[in-house]
């Protein structure tokens, strides 16, 4: 239950990561970037959209579906076997989607995101705690 709860909270920081990245669009701000300058090529290149979806909004879907779902393990609610193998499929789709998306920065667009990495990072720590704590 304890790598539950972590993950938990992780999805948490996720959700404050896209969040602001969604606030800072929709209120038409740059994101502070705090690494570099290229933050912004990245967030307004044509690959921010997948099916005409912005990725910040994918992303913030991702961490609260996750977060709800940690939460109804971590709470013992539901079907916790089914909870618990959408929960790793989710996270692993995401970890490998996270890895395409860091290519397009490098390969394709040559430019950092700060916040985008952040999130992939974020991402990657809950696979690498999936894979440490065996609930794979």
């Amino acid at each position: 239950m304890t790598a539950h709860a972590l993950l938990f909270t992780i999805a948490a920081i996720g959700i404050s990561e896209t969040a602001y990245l969604i606030r800072s669009r929709r209120h038409d701000q740059k994101p502070v970037c705090v690494l570099g300058r290229s933050c912004s090529i990245v967030l307004e290149s044509k690959y921010n959209r997948i099916f005409g979806i912005h990725n910040d909004i994918l992303g913030f879907l991702f961490y609260i579906k996750i977060s709800i779902i940690l939460g109804l393990i971590v709470a013992g609610v539901g079907p916790l076997d089914t909870w618990n193998m959408i929960a790793k499929a989710s996270i692993g789709f995401a970890a490998v989607f996270s890895v395409f998306l860091v290519y397009l920065q490098k390969f394709v667009i040559k430019a950092w995101c700060f916040w985008c990495l952040m999130s992939a990072f974020t991402i990657w720590l809950m696979a690498l705690i999936l894979i440490l704590t065996k609930l794979v």
